[in-house]
């Protein structure tokens, strides 16, 4: 009985080295500093490809990144809830004006360009548009396709959500084109989509929907077809790309951003420092169809 007692208690002590140096050589680096990340839909893959290549390189920090929109995330930044803020629109007053009132100073940061595609089904024979006749369309003027020289169809319009930073940009640079005493609005039967990828979806099996996303989310596979623009009859079509972004020859290109707290420290401060200055994080922009701003 001692002999056997004396057994177990070496096998016992025996298991126990093993699983505490199984444990130890098994550990993976524990992450220091942790930033939350959240707001436009535009943005969210290129903000999760980021963080994906950030933290392979520095595995003390953990990056969540979340979509919502653009106001969900100013929103968040403005209730302490994140640390960066995602936005394809810049800050409107009145959130600055409620910020401020929480002793909050959003400061800015230009992260990519981006241009907005006005984008129809395959089958749709338009190929060119200009930009009041694309605010027609929205606004509800112009119904059906005949009206354009396109078959006799009614157009069935779609959009991102109210508070989508896109939605905003569309409604005050393209409906009511960038005229801040024009007050014209979505047609009331515009059908309103959560995501970009919904938009994508109706549209491909959708031959009467016209509907508009980031270029950086429009398929090049040719499932849908992108919308040549011109500032008036009198101006050019032109096609986006980060090409006539970047000569601003396209009429509907945006900048992107991210919000910070006030001026950003410590962890926050260099993942932002990476963003904008290092080559690879401005290489995946480009990857993503988006546009880099260097």
């Amino acid at each position: 009985m001692k002999k056997r007692f004396a057994l177990l208690v070496l096998l016992f002590i025996f298991t126990a080295s093993c699983s505490s140096s199984a444990s130890t050589n098994s550990s993976s680096p524990q992450a220091t500093a942790y930033i939350q990340n959240k707001g436009s839909d535009t943005i969210v893959n290129l903000a999760l490809a980021w963080a994906e290549k950030y933290q392979d390189e520095n595995p003390g920090v953990r990056i969540s990144v979340t979509g919502g929109g653009s106001g969900t995330g100013i929103a968040a930044l403005l209730n302490g809830t994140v640390d960066i803020a995602n936005a394809s629109r810049q800050i409107s007053a009145d959130e600055i004006k409620l910020a401020q009132s929480k002793g909050i100073q959003p400061t800015e940061f230009v992260i990519a360009r981006d241009a907005i595609a006005v984008i129809v089904n395959p089958e749709n024979p338009i190929a060119q548009l200009t930009l009041q006749q694309v605010s027609d369309i929205y606004s509800g003027k112009i119904k059906n396709w005949s009206e354009l020289g396109g078959e006799d169809r009614p157009i069935v319009r779609l959009s991102r959500e109210t508070n989508s930073g896109t939605h905003v940009y569309f409604l005050e640079n393209v409906i009511r084109l960038g005229d801040k005493k024009n007050k014209t609005l979505f047609s009331m039967n515009t059908l309103l989509l959560p995501s970009s990828e919904g938009i994508i979806a109706e549209l491909r099996d959708n031959p009467n929907a016209i509907g508009y996303d980031g270029l950086g989310y429009v398929p090049t596979d040719g499932t849908v077809k992108v919308i040549a623009l011109a500032k008036d009859a009198n101006s050019p079509y032109i096609l986006p790309s980060i090409e006539t972004v970047n000569d601003k020859s396209y009429p509907v290109a945006r900048d992107l951003y991210m919000y910070t707290s006030g001026e950003p420290k410590g962890a926050v401060k260099d993942y932002l420092d990476w963003i904008l200055n290092s080559t690879e994080a401005q290489v995946v922009v480009g990857k993503l169809g988006f546009v880099p701003i260097k």
